[in-house]
């Protein structure tokens, strides 16, 4: 395993409420803090229950701006489930299907390459990179990998009421003829999703006002905001997902559950997309964690922020 990290360290004078998201090494992971209270932790080493659900690749716990911690990890409902995590059902190569990412079957990531940028704005700047490899894709009887994976993402320091963190994931083939796509059924789990700790007062909301779960796919234009009591001493707040205007089929789909479930952002759905080998796929999705309210218009002014 190939660990770089590139460390940039910009002090900013006559700014003394200057705040700065800092990275340290912990086990299994990253730990991501500000002002000494916990941000984020990334998983980059293999993590299972009782040898079952193996993963790596996701945030667990992500905290709330009070200190609480907002996601779930194995879930005794959806095992498979992890944190803040994007993962497809069907991974193809021709006709030929070596894996399940969503649920965790034949299926392995490795982290080949990490690095830690400090942003002058107080940012960090947090990029892996991360290979696919399955039991069903060997060469002279070793397993290879056939997707490599870059994931920027941007953790911004804490502003009023809320936090912002941006997501980039590259998918690139490597191998030909590979496709992607979500479950084959008619909800197409599939994509960026949030295992959140849902409140028994949970509403979501979108651009066009209140927004009720179905079992299948729902639609939400730009965004969907998860809130609620989640905050710590049952306080108010949530998680606004964000789904970038670049992304392919945009605006994308939404899987929504009031319990027992993650929030997904079903990208392609139950259908399957091919993955170039010379032109990487990209996706754009925002978080933005909050405590106390957030209304449309100030979700769409944060959303323009650079």
């Amino acid at each position: 395993m190939k660990v770089t990290y590139g460390l940039l360290f910009i002090l900013i004078i006559g700014h003394p409420g200057f705040s700065q998201v800092k990275m340290k090494k912990a086990e299994g992971g990253f730990l991501f803090t500000e002002n000494q209270k916990e941000v984020l932790f990334f998983q980059t080493e293999p993590k299972n229950k009782e040898g079952q659900y193996e993963r790596c690749n996701y945030i667990h716990p992500l905290w709330g701006l009070k200190g609480n911690v907002l996601t779930e990890d194995f879930p005794a409902d959806h095992l498979h489930q992890r944190g803040v995590f994007w993962a497809w059902h069907q991974i193809w190569i021709g006709d030929k299907r070596i894996g399940d990412g969503w649920e965790l079957k034949d299926f392995e990531q490795q982290l080949n390459e990490v690095e830690y940028v400090s942003d002058r704005d107080g940012s960090a700047v947090f990029k892996t990179e991360m290979a696919w490899k399955s039991d069903k894709w060997k060469r002279l009887g070793e397993k290879i990998s056939y997707l490599k994976e870059n994931t920027t993402i941007t953790i911004h320091p804490e502003k009023s009421n809320y936090r912002k963190i941006d997501f980039e994931i590259h998918l690139l083939a490597l191998a030909e003829n590979l496709s992607i796509g979500g479950s084959e059924d008619e909800k197409g789990y599939s994509g960026f999703s949030v295992r959140m700790l849902l409140p028994d007062d949970v509403t979501f909301s979108g651009p066009g006002g209140e927004i009720k779960p179905e079992v299948t796919q729902v639609e939400s234009k730009g965004y969907v905001n998860i809130s609620g009591s989640v905050g710590a001493n049952n306080t108010k707040g949530g998680i606004v997902i964000v789904d970038n205007p670049d992304n392919p089929g945009y605006p994308q789909k939404w899987i929504l559950r009031d319990r027992n479930s993650m929030q997904n952002a079903a990208f392609p759905g139950n259908k399957t997309i091919p993955v170039s080998t010379t032109e990487s796929l990209v996706l754009k999705y925002s978080l933005i964690v909050y405590s106390g309210k957030m209304n449309d218009r100030k979700i769409q002014k944060i959303v323009s922020e650079p």
